[in-house]
């Protein structure tokens, strides 16, 4: 049964998103420059500017060598403790919530912290491109329940690093060709209790059953150790085909629960696979596109961080009372809603 915590809340205890920030790679990589890339290093003949007219993704941002998941993170929360007016020790819970990190073992989250230099209680949260969201529910409900008192969710996805580029055929090219949306980026928020506004409303719904349609499968006890598993593999249609069937539902129930009509909302942020996807999913719901901040063409599928880079895009020009939607799709397959007021 759906118990949806969010709205049961007193408004004196809410918690609220203070302060936003996002981090973007200096380095820009063209899809007909990954094309190319690919083509050269495998041989293969590919049509003409196939993968930007698959996708419609124009370009991604790519880290450099020397940056990591939690390079991204760490540069994203300087920024939003900065514009909290906040220094690191003033957090007292520290989430790292992404689909990639730095090592399996020990959470990224420590090495997030110890680049601040802040001393939080600090863990990881990670669940596909639904990790931030899931990140930002979790410090919610720390807060709510008096365990903490301001926190820092972070995340840095460097899903780029999982892009097979030397593809033996055809066959490989289709299994990858998901990975060849992914773009790198970073993003944080700050949340702490707020007397107005805030998080009003939280919703999910899985369907694990298909967690084997894609992923990056290597790293843990399934497969230990072996170049092949670390690239991303998935059937990019089939997670499209789930979506659809079952993603409308978990944003018919907020409406019902909530009174909220697309209308209510300054913006709806959607986690953007593809254009094409992201088309489908106008199509399907009924969303305003002039409520889409549209990322996916310039910066292309950044996992988790694409709601928060989002976030980060419109977050200046909020005036107190504005609702924002954030819609989350993670592979797994899990889908989430949370809705927001700025106080």
């Amino acid at each position: 049964m759906h118990i949806d915590h969010a709205a049961r809340e007193p408004v004196r205890r809410r918690a609220g998103i203070t302060a936003v920030a996002s981090f973007l790679p200096e380095r820009k990589v063209t899809s007909q420059q990954l094309q190319q890339r690919i083509a050269v290093a495998s041989g293969l003949s590919l049509p003409a500017q196939l993968l930007e007219r698959a996708t419609g993704i124009a370009s991604r941002r790519v880290a450099a060598d020397d940056e990591y998941a939690s390079t991204l993170a760490v540069r994203a929360a300087r920024t939003a403790l900065h514009r909290a007016g906040l220094t690191a020790f003033d957090v007292d819970l520290l989430v790292f919530a992404s689909a990639t990190r730095d090592v399996v073992e020990p959470a990224t989250a420590h090495i997030v912290q110890a680049e601040l230099g802040s001393r939080a209680h600090a863990l990881d949260v990670t669940n596909a491109c639904n990790s931030f969201v899931n990140g930002i529910d979790t410090a919610r409900a720390m807060i709510l329940a008096g365990r903490a008192r301001r926190a820092l969710v972070v995340t840095g996805e460097t899903p780029s690093r999982a892009v097979r580029h030397e593809p033996s055929g055809l066959d490989q090219l289709r299994d990858g060709f998901a990975g060849y949306t992914f773009g790198d980026a970073g993003a944080a928020v700050v949340l702490e209790a707020v007397d107005g506004g805030g998080i009003l409303d939280v919703d999910s719904e899985t369907h694990s059953e298909h967690w084997s349609v894609g992923g990056i499968f290597g790293g843990g006890s399934r497969h230990p150790r072996g170049d092949e598993h670390t690239y991303f593999h998935g059937d990019g249609g089939e997670l499209r085909e789930v979506f659809e069937k079952v993603g409308t539902s978990v944003l018919d129930r907020m409406r019902q629960r909530t009174g909220l009509d697309w209308g209510d909302f300054r913006h709806i942020l959607v986690h953007q696979v593809t254009v094409p996807y992201l088309e489908r999913f106008v199509e399907l719901t009924g969303v305003p596109r002039d409520r889409l901040v549209v990322t996916v063409p310039e910066l292309g599928n950044m996992a988790s961080a694409t709601l928060g880079v989002q976030l980060d895009r419109v977050h200046e020009g909020l005036r107190p009372g504005d609702r924002v939607l954030f819609v989350g799709l993670g592979g797994g397959v899990s889908i989430m809603t949370m809705v927001w007021e700025k106080a």
